[in-house]
């Protein structure tokens, strides 16, 4: 399996930003994809996920609210709408895929994109 992440960039506080990933290989209704972040100098911590087959979402508290992940089965394609955006979303945000069901731990995904820097001025 192989996930592109794109979408990020430099936003001030407020504004919005809808990061994309498209996987390809082999991907199961069965998959979980997730969004996960990694501020300088922080642990990895999970954003969002959603299940492939039923489209059940699941969010971090820090962004509940605010940010909306959503998929496109079709395309293989899974979206992270951030809106309301603050200066402590800043991180890298990778995309990722949990063959095992759903978790909030990272080390239990086991495909993992390359990442997209999202910084967000004050």
């Amino acid at each position: 399996v192989q996930l592109q992440a794109s979408g990020g960039g430099l936003v001030q506080a407020g504004g919005s930003l809808r990061l994309s990933c498209a996987a390809s290989g082999r991907i199961f209704s069965s998959h979980v994809m997730g969004w996960f972040r990694q501020a300088l100098g922080k642990e990895r911590e999970f954003v969002a996920a959603i299940r492939r087959n039923s489209g059940d979402t699941y969010y971090a508290d820090s962004v509940k609210g605010r940010f909306t992940i959503s998929r496109n089965n079709g395309e293989n394609t899974v979206y992270l709408q951030m809106n309301s955006l603050k200066p402590e979303d800043t991180a890298v945000y990778y995309c990722a895929i949990s063959r095992t069901g759903l978790a909030y731990d990272w080390s239990k995904y086991a495909d993992w994109g390359q990442g997209t820097l999202v910084t967000v001025s004050s």
